[in-house]
Formats: structure tokens, sequence, C-alpha cells
């Protein structure tokens, strides 16, 4: 049984002319959903200003799009859940990076320069016994 939708469409688009994919950073999965239209963003049903209020989260959100000079010709849904507003930001922006070059191959070689393709595999250290955290040992006291 073969899959109808990339049968009927080879650029890998869903019904709706959307192209699809994941974006992680540390502990946050995003999925995200790019078509041609306005040049809204929402994340998690709310517009981008609203979920992420610090300008630089926005910034990082809006950087694959000023890699490609198309700022405002591609709408953008994304679900993003697990970590902190940062790693969900870094997620997001790696979902879009990677949904623009399934929508058209030829804008993957200016992503993948800039490195908004590559998954940042970044994580927390994990704490070790015996230790305070991952490194920090617990004060020495002489006496």
């Amino acid at each position: 049984m073969e899959n109808i939708e990339t049968e009927t469409n080879p650029n890998n688009l869903d019904i709706k002319q959307r192209a699809y994919a994941t974006g992680k950073r540390k502990n946050s999965i995003a999925r995200v959903w790019v078509k041609r239209g306005s040049g809204s963003i929402s994340v998690n049903g709310k517009s981008l200003d609203k979920y992420f209020a610090r300008p630089v989260l926005q910034m990082i959100v809006n950087q694959p799009l000023n890699a490609i000079d198309s700022e405002g010709s591609y709408e953008i849904m994304a679900t993003v859940k697990g970590g902190g507003l940062s790693g969900q930001a870094g997620a997001i922006r790696h979902g879009i990076s990677k949904a623009l070059s399934v929508y058209d191959s030829t804008l993957r070689p200016a992503l993948k320069k800039v490195g908004y393709i590559t998954r940042d595999s970044r994580v927390v250290e994990r704490k070790k016994p015996g230790l305070a955290k991952a490194r920090r040992s617990y004060q020495f006291s002489k006496r």
C-alpha cells in the first residue's frame, strides 16, 4: 500500500500544499508546517509576538526567513512542546529550516551554509553521583 499524498504530489506537500518538518533543540520538539501566504507565524495557536515576548526569541524564529530574504511570504504554523522558551525557539527555527528545504529544494544550500539545517545536539550534562551538579563538587570542610 503506497501513500496517496506522495504518489499524487512529488514535492512532499500535503493536501493543503504545506510542507512539514520536525525541529529539535535541547528537550524541545517542534512540528512545523510551511506554505505560501501572508507571512503570519503562529505557535501553539498564538501569534509569534504573544508566545515569545522577548525580541531575541522572535529574531531566532525569523532567522531562516531572513537568510533566504523571504520574510512575509510564507505562512508558518508550529506546535512546540518540552523544554524552555529558548529551546523552543531553537526547535522552531530548526523545523522552519527543514520545512523550507522540503517546500523548495533550491533554498537548502543557503540554509545549510548558515547552519540552520543542522540539529544543535548540545544537551544538559547529567548529574554525577557524589557531586552537587554535573561537575561541581560539594564544598570542602577541613573541620
